[in-house]
């Protein structure tokens, strides 16, 4: 008796171990291009950076160190993987003129945006992502342009990152466009940022998804003593900056709050970034930005893109808006030899597995809704096809409302679908699948009411 007990508990606990089981597919290509990222890459375009002494964004021009120097560098590099890419890659310096504002600009000042385009395969597609960093740095205080200001992971580590990234993805075709910016002004006031998103606007770009990248190397927090380099976070805002009085009552109407097109980006990047990444958390933040702090996402989300900020789980304040000093047995500074480069390595990994698989798929779908006009314990979603691209199939996901994850997703070949689940119960998207498998980002439906 005692031998079919043992029997039947070790049954069951290999039943249990089954049930968790998670089959996890991996597009062979993205795959391959995330295996290539080097941490001793990743180091030496930081250390470099750093060498420039400061990178104040009103620094004087000079050969060796300052701004100037600093943006010559990255579009070096970035001008050295141009002949890889097949003539898909262009790059230059986007140059433009701050006025005066009587804060952070105490008069006009010249600055450029470092951009590097390549330039998406399908001519019938005007798709652009943009993924960004910033070059300029900072001590303690903000408008001292002389005192040494390495900035080796504020933000050296986001534009090692953007570096990367590029010289990996150009030797590959997207449909889509990307544009990797390293941009300025960032410190005086995202006014390189600005400067772009305004253009954006302007010129009517087909801007889907801006990822900002500040902040991504710096694994063990101040005070807290904190050694973690298997976690990170993805701000995301949930009411849209530039919400209109129809996206506000649809807002009321649905519950959406949490379903904003920049918290659907997070997810999106959490779900592929984990995929693809082994041994890194990605934690998504309800907030737009961390208190008394800002980044370069912020001025595209004013403008009514979809932005998000990728940045380090935990901060450490002596290495960050300091001046570089020995005190009380703590060295202060933001100096290479605090940066973790293995951590950056592997954020520098969910930007590319999100990145190429966005910039891969078709386009959202389209006129995506959800029936609501009888009551019923079954879910109906209707739905058009993208505009951009051709989709296979769709995926319809759905989660509880306590949820922060989609938590099952359902495939179809058809434009609708009846589940049996209820609209009161669960939130819904959908998401394009394209021929490769490569999926869009997940639309919120809209009440259909007649």
């Amino acid at each position: 008796m005692k031998r079919i007990l043992i029997l039947i508990t070790l049954f069951i606990i290999s039943n249990q171990s089954f049930a968790q089981i998670q089959i996890i597919h991996r597009d062979a290509a993205i795959e391959s291009m995330v295996n290539e990222i080097s941490a001793e890459n990743l180091e030496k375009y930081v250390r470099d950076l750093a060498g420039f002494r400061t990178r104040h964004s009103l620094s004087k021009d000079n050969p060796k160190e300052g701004i100037v120097a600093s943006q010559k560098y990255v579009l070096d590099l970035f001008k050295s993987f141009e002949p890889h890419a097949q003539g898909r890659l262009s790059s230059y310096i986007d140059t433009f003129t701050i006025p005066s504002d009587g804060r952070r600009i105490p008069q006009d000042a010249k600055m450029g945006n470092v951009m590097a385009t390549l330039k998406g395969t399908d001519p019938k597609d005007d798709r652009i992502f943009i993924i960004s960093a910033h070059i300029d740095s900072r001590a303690l205080d903000v408008m001292n342009t002389e005192i040494d200001a390495p900035g080796a992971n504020d933000d050296g580590s986001g534009v090692a990152a953007i570096i990367e990234l590029t010289r990996i993805m150009s030797k590959r075709s997207f449909p889509a466009t990307i544009l990797f910016v390293v941009v300025s002004g960032e410190e005086q006031g995202l006014k390189g940022a600005a400067y772009l998103a305004e253009k954006a606007k302007n010129e009517n770009w087909n801007l889907v998804a801006m990822l900002n990248n500040d902040m991504i190397g710096n694994s063990n927090s101040s005070e807290t003593n904190i050694n973690d380099n298997t976690r990170v976070r993805i701000f995301s805002e949930g009411v849209p900056a530039a919400e209109t009085e129809r996206m506000a009552a649809i807002r009321r109407y649905t519950n959406g709050e949490n379903d904003s097109k920049s918290r659907q980006l997070a997810r999106y990047m959490k779900e592929l970034g984990e995929r693809y990444v082994d041994q890194l958390e990605v934690k998504l933040l309800y907030r737009n930005d961390r208190f008394l702090r800002g980044g370069d996402h912020t001025p595209f989300a004013q403008q009514g893109f979809t932005a998000i900020r990728v940045c380090e789980m935990n901060e450490n304040y002596y290495h960050q808006h300091e001046n570089v000093r020995f005190e009380n047995g703590i060295q202060y500074g933001d100096l290479p030899e605090f940066v973790d480069y293995e951590y950056m390595r592997k954020v520098t990994g969910i930007n590319l597995a999100s990145l190429a698989s966005l910039a891969s798929a078709p386009s959202e779908p389209t006129n995506v809704g959800i029936d609501v006009r009888r009551l019923s314990n079954t879910s109906t979603l209707r739905w058009e096809a993208p505009e951009k691209g051709k989709a296979k199939g769709y995926y319809v996901l759905m989660r509880e409302t306590d949820a922060s994850m989609w938590q099952k997703k359902f495939y179809t070949e058809d434009t609708n679908l009846t589940i049996p689940y209820s609209k009161d119960n669960y939130f819904f998207a959908v998401q394009a699948v394209g021929e490769g498998g490569h999926e869009s980002m997940a639309v919120f439906p809209q009440p259909i009411t007649r």
